[in-house]
């Protein structure tokens, strides 16, 4: 395995795709979110598709093999297909946005994520095996072919749950690098894992009184009776609220104070997924599980996108409490490293970025250089693309023009220099005095509609201002004064 630290013993530089006034965080979790959901549907779906395997050969439903038949062409197309291609396009959409990021956890967890490999080929492979010849088997095979989807579909999970939950608690490998096991079984593999076994159950579930509802030659108590053995499984939605608090209470305090309150983004997206399981729970466990309800097509549909909405807010507080970090002390989001911020000599770090500059050898030209009035825009704009573009546009989607619109220049200079004091979960700058000034005149330049001519400033006083607020601010992240102790 290649240690850390000599994984990213240099700046390192990648050519950068840009998506216009959509922000790339946008592009990768809207992508991530629907896979997410898609691929707890083919994990649930083999727990359930098991389930009623063994109703038919037990004879406890008589409609048992009719419903499978059906179910599993829907999953074959749906979580087969859409899954296989929505995959590969966040592998895709990864390398172009946060290559550094997955780059290191490619080097860190490879054999764990072949292994994780090896478990998806055995279930694609049963999978399709039991779409081609199910109907010619009997019952047992049937059976233990359902067993190895299903086995092989939440080991998949596994694996790819601790590699996950390593970027926020990355535990024992934050101070040994070569602490494999440490990483990956962290303090929130346990919590992370039951929750999304649940969620795979319920999502299932759900696409299933969905697919009774649309099955043809059923009578209505015939589909009264399939929806209430899918309750079964919607049942266990009930622990979803101990695995959440397990969850809350083994992540960083600063991040659990995003949740809490410090973040009104992520405390309302959070707000957003609690509500909409609790409406799931209540309906499945009063209306399904006690009363014994029936569910028609519209509640069943209207219910799964009810889970749908959950998952995206989960999947966004997931993703947001992990800032400014996108792997916990060891990479900022903007994938600057953040392990030996404070020395000079490391390069990559902070304290040598702001030494050497951000950009001075990034190799990769503006695009476009000629629309910019002079040399400290276009360095401006390189100083954004390497440092802001991740989470920010310069005109669009969580703008730079937007947010800094009401401040003036010295405010700026001085609010940039001071980032991470300024807002916590941002990463601090890490340039010289000159790009951070570029960086403010790039922003000044667009908020002024980019006229044809802009002077360029070169003022050694506000140089000398700016590095009095580099100072001020040291290199280290801006943890909460409430929080300092527990970071």
């Amino acid at each position: 395995m290649t240690h850390y630290s000599t994984f990213l013993a240099d700046v390192v530089y990648y050519p950068l795709n840009d998506f216009g006034p959509a922000m790339k965080g946008m592009i990768i979790g809207g992508l991530g979110i629907f896979h997410v959901f898609i691929a707890q549907f083919a994990i649930g779906g083999g727990l359930l598709m098991c389930y009623f395997q063994w109703l038919a050969m037990t004879n406890r439903e008589p409609h048992a093999r009719q419903f499978l038949d059906g179910f599993y062409r829907v999953l074959v197309m749906i979580s087969f297909v859409v899954g296989a291609v929505t995959g590969v396009a966040m592998w895709f959409t990864s390398i172009q946005i946060s290559p550094v990021t997955i780059g290191l956890m490619i080097d860190q967890f490879h054999w764990l994520w072949a292994t994780e490999w090896t478990f998806f080929c055995l279930e694609v492979g049963a999978g399709y095996a039991f779409y081609r010849y199910a109907k010619h088997l009997n019952d047992k095979a049937r059976l233990t072919l359902l067993v190895f989807y299903a086995a092989a579909a939440w080991m998949s999970l596994f694996w790819i749950n601790g590699i996950l939950a390593f970027q926020l608690t990355p535990g024992g490998w934050h101070e040994d690098n070569s602490a494999l096991w440490a990483g990956f079984f962290n303090p929130t593999f346990f919590p992370t894992l039951l929750f999304r076994t649940v969620t795979c159950m319920v999502i299932a579930s759900l696409a299933a009184c969905v697919v009774i509802n649309a099955m043809p030659g059923l009578q209505r108590e015939d589909r009264r009776r399939l929806i209430l053995r899918c309750a079964h499984f919607m049942v266990t939605i009930v622990l979803m609220p101990v695995f959440g608090l397990w969850f809350l209470a083994m992540i960083p305090a600063d991040s659990r104070s995003w949740v809490m309150g410090g973040s009104i983004t992520m405390t309302m997206f959070a707000n957003i997924a609690i509500g909409a399981t609790l409406l799931i729970g209540g309906y499945a466990v009063i209306g399904l599980f006690m009363q014994r309800l029936y569910i028609n097509g519209a509640t069943a549909t209207l219910l799964l996108a009810l889970a749908f909405g959950a998952t995206a807010g989960g999947e966004f507080v997931r993703e947001g409490v992990r800032k400014p970090f996108t792997i916990r002390k060891e990479l900022y989001s903007n994938s600057i490293t953040a392990k030996n911020h404070d020395d000079p000599t490391a390069k990559g770090s902070v304290a040598y970025l702001r030494k050497h500059g951000s950009v001075s050898a990034d190799p990769y030209p503006v695009r476009n250089a000629e629309k910019y009035p002079n040399d400290q825009i276009v360095l401006g704009e390189k100083v954004f693309r390497f440092q802001c573009s991740i989470c920010h546009t310069m005109k669009g989607a969580n703008g730079l023009e937007h947010l800094t619109g009401a401040w003036d220049e010295d405010m700026l200079r001085k609010n940039i220099a001071k980032l991470q004091q300024l807002k916590t979960f941002m990463p601090p700058f890490s340039g010289t005095p000159t790009e951070l000034e570029a960086l403010v005149q790039r922003i000044l330049w667009s908020s002024e509609g980019e006229p044809d001519t802009w002077e360029p400033t070169d003022d050694p006083a506000v140089l000398a201002s700016i590095q009095k607020w580099l100072d001020e601010a040291g290199t280290a992240p801006g943890w909460p004064k409430s929080l300092a102790k527990s970071k």
